[in-house]
């Protein structure tokens, strides 16, 4: 009898947490730098201007990852009154976590090309080849996630503040009459397969591209492409 009920192989859950630890300390860090850079000192009087993983980890919000494929990390406070342009700032604020997943997935593929160019990986051993594979599988993979995820126009997350702070004040008002409703419509959209479908499924399909557009851009720089298929897609 299976007794796993995580949402990956019971041998890959320290991989999965490594690079959660990696995703959300510095998602949490670039809102609290950022913040920080622009007269908000409230995140750096709490302690979260820090690449400490325990002042950003939320262990509920990190099982749920493990056990559903979704979760979260403790959000940063961010006083946008502090800014001396709070909507443009705030929406730099907000899109400093989802870019530092990007980061991280860019500097993962970038890894890559280096330890093939360097013929690092016909070094390996057999087991060590297939803990680097699967490692910058996951490292990749899930910060384009969470980049992807993060973007979505629904409270709390990093888009809905984007869009928050792009809409004039009478369509702010009425944007936040969903914030009550948010949960549930977030909950149908991961659980009910139909809606997510449609909904879920088109924003995740995202991945694909933003990866053949980072293997374009490093193919070009280093003159060959990786075998991604044989690498991590097998």
């Amino acid at each position: 009898m299976d007794w796993n009920f995580f949402r990956y192989p019971l041998d890959e859950i320290p991989f999965v947490l490594l690079v959660l630890l990696i995703a959300f300390t510095l998602h949490e860090f670039a809102h609290a730098y950022t913040a920080y850079k622009f007269g908000d000192p409230t995140a750096k009087n709490l302690g979260r201007v820090t690449l400490n993983p325990r002042v950003h980890l939320d262990i509920i919000g990190t099982l749920l990852i493990l056990i559903a494929g979704f979760g979260w990390a403790k959000p940063v406070p961010v006083n946008r009154g502090k800014f001396k342009h709070p909507r443009l700032m705030g929406i730099v604020v907000s899109v400093a976590g989802p870019l530092a997943n990007l980061l991280i997935a860019f500097v993962g593929m970038l890894i890559c090309y280096i330890l093939f160019k360097f013929h690092l990986v016909e070094a390996m051993s057999t087991g060590v080849y297939e803990a680097v594979r699967l490692f910058m599988k996951l490292l990749i993979f899930l910060n384009l996630t969470l980049f992807l995820f993060n973007l979505l126009p629904l409270p709390p997350l990093d888009g809905y503040r984007i869009v928050e702070d792009i809409l004039p004040l009478h369509l702010r008002l009425k944007f936040a009459k969903i914030e009550q409703w948010a949960i549930y419509i977030f909950l149908l959209m991961v659980f009910i397969p139909p809606i997510s479908r449609v909904t879920l499924g088109p924003v995740f399909a995202l991945q694909m591209p933003i990866f053949a557009g980072i293997d374009a851009l490093l193919s070009g720089i280093f003159g060959y492409r990786v075998d991604w298929v044989k690498f991590l897609l097998a």
